[in-house]
């Protein structure tokens, strides 16, 4: 069945989240787009390597392949466009049917190996090409047949809400890959994390004094346990959460009262007093697990659960984009968000909190470059 074309102008995207995928072009940074790229790509890969990747949902509706060929030409056009942007001036680009071109290619017919390789090669090479735009690059301007004007930046962030929408709208999930990963291997994760760090008990110590003895503490990816241990040994009342299941099953098997909540959907009320805000957010190395265009999201509904004058300590990795990892006691593959400064600091701000201070720390365990934010419900 022939699917119905979308004649629909998506540039809106590039001032407002997208309501059907949720991604928000205006918290990316020209340096977050070939890293989210490449880390995009790797979900086509799972995707097309589905039992049921050629299947449709509905008559109406591509199949996951029909998209992935979507997005492997996607990738090549776009490049193409790029390439035409940085050596003329003011191009006008080649008008593309992709209706046709699904159509004339049937795309429903190709190999979904194939598909996978070509369109990881793809989005490698568009991922090179957008490394390699100098600053003053990005304000180079080109044009649809249909009169939209673009820059190589504007042009970038279209193009990434495309292969993100996509990837969405065959049921890819990174956060539930992410936290099955946590799921599986919990255990050696728990143990492995075990040791409090000196500079993690002396964030606790502060973060504690700040707020009050017997202050309502939300932690947010309380994952071993560690951190709300020594949270409640310095005073705090606390609320243990996690997303992963196994987490909470093992915290509750020790006799320890946790919820298993995702701060993205749950209601983050307090049960124990509904109708009182937390005085406090505990989130410790578990928000970058948050898709850049929703981590707003999460701190607007942390924000509303905190009373005024509240405070949130968060710490994310530092540095530009998205990638996978299988790094330490967790073998399955965890998608991360790395953050600078300028741009988190804007995200807390449209959420309701001002930010007190950001240091920029290294890992205790793994030498890598951490955001350690301390800020205030206003």
């Amino acid at each position: 069945m022939t699917i119905e074309p979308d004649t629909k102008d998506w540039t809106w995207v590039l001032d407002a989240p997208c309501p059907d995928c949720g991604f928000d072009a205006r918290v990316f940074t020209d340096a977050d787009l070939a890293p989210t790229v490449e880390a995009n790509a790797r979900g086509w890969q799972a995707a097309l390597a589905g039992p049921d990747s050629r299947v449709r949902p509905a008559p109406t509706t591509w199949s996951p392949l029909e998209y992935g060929c979507h997005v492997r030409d996607v990738h090549r056009i776009f490049a193409e466009r790029v390439r035409l942007m940085l050596t003329e001036d003011d191009p006008a680009f080649a008008n593309w049917d992709q209706d046709v071109t699904a159509a004339e290619d049937r795309y429903d017919r190709q190999d979904p190996a194939v598909v996978s390789g070509e369109l990881a090669e793809a989005a490698r090479a568009m991922a090179d090409l957008l490394r390699s735009v100098e600053d003053a690059q990005w304000s180079r301007t080109g044009r649809r047949s249909n009169g939209s004007f673009f820059t190589v930046d504007t042009l970038g962030r279209y193009y990434l809400h495309d292969i993100v929408h996509h990837l969405n709208d065959v049921g890819y999930d990174a956060r539930a890959v992410t936290t099955l990963a946590y799921d599986r291997d919990a255990a050696g994760y728990a143990a492995a994390t075990a040791a409090m760090p000196d500079p993690n008990r002396a964030a606790i110590a502060g973060f504690v004094a700040r707020l009050g003895d017997g202050a309502r503490v939300l932690e947010i990816g309380t994952g071993s346990g560690r951190d709300a241990a020594a949270l409640e040994a310095a005073g705090a009342s606390l609320r243990r959460t996690d997303v992963t299941e196994a987490f909470v099953a093992r915290l509750r098997g020790a006799g320890l009262e946790a919820d298993l909540v995702d701060p993205l959907v749950d209601d983050l009320a307090d049960p124990a007093a509904p109708d009182r805000p937390y005085d406090g957010v505990w989130a410790n190395a578990c928000l970058h697990h948050v898709d850049r265009s929703r981590l707003a999201v999460v701190l607007g509904r942390l924000a509303a659960a905190t009373r005024p004058g509240g405070v949130l300590r968060l710490t994310v990795k530092e540095g530009d984009g998205e990638s996978w990892s299988t790094h330490g006691t967790v073998s399955g593959a965890r998608l991360f968000t790395y953050w600078r400064e300028a741009p988190l600091r804007a995200v807390l701000d449209r959420a309701g909190w001002e930010v007190d201070d950001v240091a920029h720390e290294r890992g205790a365990t793994r030498d890598e470059p951490w955001l350690d934010v301390v800020a205030v419900r206003r």
